[in-house]
């Protein structure tokens, strides 16, 4: 290990008073602001002056530069003291942070990537560890670069079984390039923490999960600067940071005492701030500046206009699975852009994205059976434009991570998650495997777009398209085989819908997706027998739907309209068309869904016994045209 040099005792005390200023203006925005956690932010001030001022290299003038070390503040409640040290290092005027929470101000209460020095938004508690597991993948197996990331977590938040999925990820993949800090400043929002101060459990606990685990005193400088010193230093694990601290340090008559968190000082503030300001050696402007990182370690990569590697090469009518050729399209598009990425919870080998770790075994992350870890990594990895990443697992597992995808959300991720083994379709494994909630939980996610594609053409022409679209991506694909219906050089484009069957004599538009398309073809056949003639569109993407097809080709049809899903009624395909034609007069609409918890069975006696079959489709049709 290289040798420590213990600071100069000029900049031990520089470090000192930098943490009172961050302290004191931590104060004032709150105060301004009338809202915030001024004493959340004392416990950790000294850690973000040893961070900012003596530990981190990054450019003040390009927060964001790719070869920059990375900081998360999980606590993201703790933000005005974030800020507060942005300001101190130069990026803007320390006034500006008298406009925390203002609502014209991106100082928001909670950080979030408005802000051109945050990479992802904090503040659901138990997430930041996931993402800087990411980044730090990303930076030691992929990058190849010597940027360290650094994430500050708050002693209530490791509370959360997420904390520890990270935990055990950054171990397993011996991280070197992580620092954990917690701050275990004894309390939490309204009472202290379980462990309150039991140091020595956390180092234990810590060194089980393969960290180089350090205790040390939060706000002893000098501490902190050798303890940053080696977790730099050590080789194949990851350092946790262990501080042991006090909420509201240094502010009297309010230093680790209950009933303060995400409160003003109010009265007690000009008292709280005159102390500090005695405790305060040198309170000009800041000498010390921030190191610089080593010039353009990490390359610059290109993430856009990402293409399969060979179109489609499918015969029509052949019988290929949409998860399978999610897994071929996903190697195309990785032989195309080194930056393709997979990740997967143990699912590979389902999900078919195994495919691209056989291909390229250097760009694939096995996160294990770990969802909320795998979409938070994924969420890490894809920060600063690093990667386009693919996460795919069952549908139904992304439900227990929606809390990061919202998150993923708010970062102004790019992440791509795809979900197979979708709807009662999926057959003997029964409804704990079933994903029948996830359209649903994907529309709701803002500027989401949502694709269900229905064959293997559509399918690899959807995973084109998310590796190119901005925001949340879903692909939902399917477990059985079906058929392919359209050529290898068919154009789909996103919000655009597709007619598969239709006839000048059309009286019902059949809406499907998935394998009911497939069923709503074969309802179709079944009733041009008697007559009937049905006009079928493949929606592409339910999120944008395309509005304008179904309110055309409803009208051509008589204003009858029958949509089927493998899927909950709640918040689906079914939904997503009602809301199209809520405005349009004369368009009347039957649902076919799951509406109850279903059961193991073969697919087809499932798909029947749930009400989603050709046999039910055409009853529906014989219903609506008798209205």
């Amino acid at each position: 290990m290289p040798t420590y040099h213990k600071p100069e005792s000029k900049t031990i005390q520089e470090l000192k008073d930098v943490a009172h200023k961050l302290r004191i203006h931590s104060i004032n925005s709150t105060q301004a602001s009338k809202s915030g956690h001024p004493t959340s932010c004392a416990s950790i001030a000294e850690v973000m002056s040893v961070l900012f001022f003596n530990t981190m290299r990054y450019k003040i003038s390009a927060p964001r530069d790719a070869s920059s070390d990375r900081f998360i503040l999980s606590k993201g409640h703790a933000a005005p003291i974030l800020y507060a040290a942005w300001a101190e290092a130069g990026l803007f005027p320390v006034s500006d942070l008298n406009n925390l929470r203002k609502i014209d101000s991106d100082l928001e209460g909670h950080p979030t990537p408005r802000l051109n020095f945050i990479d992802v938004g904090t503040g659901s508690l138990g997430q930041g560890v996931a993402v800087a597991c990411g980044m730090a993948y990303v930076g030691k197996n992929i990058d190849k670069a010597d940027y360290r990331t650094y994430v500050l977590v708050g002693d209530g938040e490791s509370a959360e079984g997420s904390v520890w999925e990270s935990l055990h990820f950054a171990g397993h993949y011996k991280l070197d390039n992580l620092c954990v800090i917690f701050d275990v400043n004894r309390l939490g929002q309204s009472e202290p923490t379980s462990l309150q101060h039991q140091m020595e459990v956390y180092r234990k606990r810590l060194d089980a999960f393969g960290f180089n685990a350090i205790v040390v005193d939060g706000h002893d400088v000098e501490e902190l600067c050798k303890a940053f010193f080696e977790a730099s230093s050590t080789k194949d694990r990851p350092t946790a940071i262990i501080a042991k601290t006090y909420k509201g340090k240094h502010f009297p008559k309010i230093e680790d005492l209950e009933n303060w968190h995400g409160k003003p000082l109010g009265d007690s503030a000009n008292t709280v701030i005159e102390h500090l300001q005695g405790l305060i050696r040198n309170a000009g402007p800041i000498q010390i500046t921030p190191p610089s990182p080593q010039k353009d370690s990490a390359k610059k990569v290109s993430i856009s206009n990402v293409q399969l590697a060979t179109p489609p090469a499918y015969q029509l009518g052949e019988s290929v699975a949409t998860r399978l050729a999610y897994g071929t399209a996903l190697a195309k598009i990785a032989m195309n852009n080194d930056r393709v990425i997979a990740l997967d919870g143990d699912t590979k080998n389902s999900t078919y994205s195994d495919k691209l770790r056989k291909a390229f075994p250097d760009r694939f992350i096995e996160c294990f059976i770990a969802e909320q870890n795998l979409c938070g990594v994924a969420i890490g990895a894809a920060c600063r434009d690093r990667t386009i990443a693919f996460v795919s697992t069952f549908a139904t597992f992304f439900t227990r991570a929606f809390d990061q995808i919202r998150m993923g959300a708010i970062s102004q991720t790019n992440v791509n998650f795809v979900g197979s083994h979708c709807g009662v379709s999926i057959g003997e494994d029964g409804p704990s495997q079933m994903g029948l909630e996830d359209i649903a939980m994907f529309r709701t996610i803002p500027g989401s777009t949502v694709f269900y594609p229905s064959d293997a053409v559509s399918t690899e022409r959807a995973v084109e398209l998310a590796a190119n679209t901005k925001g949340v991506c879903f692909i939902r694909t399917s477990r059985p085989n079906t058929a392919v219906i359209y050529d290898n050089n068919e154009p789909f484009h996103i919000g655009k819908a597709k007619i598969v069957k239709q006839s000048a004599n059309d009286t019902v538009l059949l809406i499907g997706a998935g394998i009911t398309l497939y069923e709503a073809l074969n309802a179709a056949t079944e009733l041009e027998k008697s007559g009937v003639h049905c006009r079928v569109m493949d929606p592409f993407t339910v999120k944008p739907i395309d509005g304008e097809a179904i309110v055309q080709h409803a009208a051509a049809c008589g204003g009858r309209i029958v949509v089927v899903e493998d899927h909950y009624k709640q918040g689906g395909l079914g939904e997503a068309v009602l809301s199209t034609v809520a405005g349009q007069r004369n368009v009347v609409v039957k649902h076919l869904g799951v509406e109850e918890i279903p059961r193991s069975g073969p697919p087809t006696v499932l798909i029947d016994m749930f009400g989603i079959s050709a046999r039910c489709i055409v009853a529906a049709v014989n219903d609506i045209l008798k209205l």
